[in-house]
């Protein structure tokens, strides 16, 4: 083959990966648009004119957190998230902070999808109604027992976001040709009534409760331990890819809706609807209300999946014993057992009965779940711009320093301003406790070293689950590739090659990494 011809199959290979995997780890946040206007309108009390204020500072602090990770994926490009900078700048004890807080976001988001996935199927079938709470227990009950098969490709989440995408595009030139409706017109000026004086302090209390736009955003910081077959320069490239992508799709995605919510004049849905629902009927044709609702159901049940694999994995990664591969065995082995879909079903369980626990006391009422959301993920926010602030004062880099300090300092104000709200003080507690029992347990282990690396090792067993399903070998390094590239891109194992090839290295060169823990067990 020609030189020509290798250098375009290598660029078609790793831009079809790159696409597939910075779509797939964007589901979380892209779903989160379904509910993240709507709880901001409800915090509002159904004020339109703040509306798109209040989700303009959203993004503002989706970017903020962004920027830090974009830093913490180059020193960390193995994978791990905050947990790895967590252990990384005060030791592996506290990385069980961010664990903890992880574990919580999981159950909240599978039960706050399915419930927002039930919300959006009655939002088109209203008959619906009274069986809410059955219906978003069978979507649980469904998604977890699909776990069984094994993992969800990376192809199927990424398509999923692109059907969504493309419908939420239909709805939005849809929208263009739409004037306002007079009665909900009218709504929405009764809705303003007495809060005009109090802008500012309206929008302050209220962004805050959209912040579960944001949960997700970090996603690529520790799915990049997924790419086995890149090096580093690879992983540090590839996530920092999806990490701005993900900000500029969601960012522009949700934006874009709360000005036509705005422009339509909208105002709070019915009992038995929802705000973007409201927005695709009153502006789009039958059939796109029908595939925009359809999609996002599907793409809602997908961040729910994503969760149940990450979940699952992250206590399996714990459970592991020492073997001739290592390992932590800081949890009980039995959550680490397996099925021969490489499945840690009991893991699956687990979090099935949590999440069901929360869906049942919220009665599947996604309004209810987010005042809960937008807390637990904040405090793993919180700790890894703290870590990284840390780490880069050591390393003499001043302007990342001031970075990772402003956004910490906005993450914690929007974690108290969250924290004012009753309902919020359960996931912060959800969150001691799980942290405390990991910690706990990590002690009566005996501090097995490398724990803090824990959750890039369940990103990494996800893709080793798949490579065992269908192994796939790169004929031209013998390095192996995960089944599931192979099926994202469409392409034959030699088009994605190793980033050694003569990629060029994007590492700036004021983000040295810092030298890691040694992984040795006792």
């Amino acid at each position: 083959m020609s030189a020509p011809a290798r250098g375009n199959g290598w660029l078609h290979g790793r831009t079809a990966l790159l696409i597939a995997f910075a779509f797939s780890v964007m589901a979380d946040p892209v779903s989160s648009v379904a509910y993240a206007i709507e709880a901001a309108l409800h915090a509002l009390h159904g004020h339109l004119p703040l509306l798109l204020g209040a989700m303009g500072l959203v993004v503002l602090v989706v970017a903020l957190v962004v920027t830090s990770y974009h830093q913490l994926v180059g020193r960390f490009p193995e994978g791990g998230g905050a947990a790895a900078a967590t252990g990384a700048a005060f030791g592996d004890g506290w990385s069980f902070v961010p664990m903890g807080a992880l574990i919580v976001d999981f159950v909240l988001t599978i039960a706050i999808s399915v419930s927002a996935g039930a919300s959006a199927m009655i939002s088109y079938v209203p008959g619906l109604a009274p069986y809410r709470l059955l219906l978003a227990l069978c979507l649980l009950v469904l998604v977890a027992a699909l776990m069984w098969f094994g993992h969800m490709g990376r192809a199927v989440f990424a398509l999923l976001t692109l059907i969504f995408l493309v419908a939420a595009v239909a709805v939005l030139v849809s929208v263009v040709n739409t004037s306002p409706d007079a009665a909900a017109t009218a709504t929405a000026e009764a809705a303003e009534t007495g809060l005009l004086h109090s802008a500012p302090l309206s929008v302050l209390l209220a962004f805050p409760v959209a912040m579960a736009l944001a949960t997700g955003v970090e996603a690529p910081s520790s799915a990049i331990a997924q790419l086995a077959q890149l090096d580093d320069r690879g992983r540090r490239s590839f996530g920092r890819w999806a990490l701005w992508l993900t900000l500029g799709i969601v960012g522009t995605l949700t934006l874009a809706l709360t000005a036509s919510v705005v422009h339509l004049e909208i105002g709070l849905p019915g009992e038995d609807s929802t705000l973007v629902a409201d927005l695709a009927r009153a502006a789009a044709s039958p059939g796109v209300f029908a595939l925009f609702q359809g999609a996002t159901a599907l793409l809602l049940l997908s961040a729910a999946s994503s969760s149940f694999q990450a979940g699952p994995g992250l206590l399996k990664a714990l459970a592991r014993r020492e073997d001739a591969r290592g390992g932590h065995g800081v949890l009980p082995s039995i959550l680490g057992r397996t099925n021969s879909h490489h499945t840690p079903y009991v893991g699956v369980g687990l979090f099935l009965l949590l999440s069901a626990a929360v869906v049942a006391a919220a009665g599947a009422r996604d309004q209810r779940l987010v005042l809960f959301y937008a807390v637990a993920v904040f405090v793993s926010f919180l700790m890894g711009l703290v870590s990284m602030a840390l780490l880069a004062h050591r390393d003499g880099q001043r302007r990342w320093v001031v970075l990772n300090v402003i956004a910490a300092i906005t993450v914690a104000f929007t974690l108290v301003m969250n924290l004012t709200r009753p309902a919020a003080l359960g996931s912060l507690f959800a969150t001691a406790v799980a942290s405390g029992v990991l910690y706990s347990a990590w002690v009566r282990a005996g501090r097995p070293r490398g724990a803090a690396h824990a959750v890039a090792e369940a990103e990494a067993g996800e893709a080793a689950s798949g490579d065992a399903e269908l192994d796939q070998t790169d004929a031209g390094h013998g390095k192996p590739v995960p089944a599931s590239v192979v099926a994202a891109t469409g392409t034959a194992p030699h088009a994605v090659p190793s980033e050694e090839q003569g990629a060029p290295d994007e590492r700036q060169p004021d983000e040295r990494p810092e030298p890691q823990p040694s992984r040795t067990r006792r």
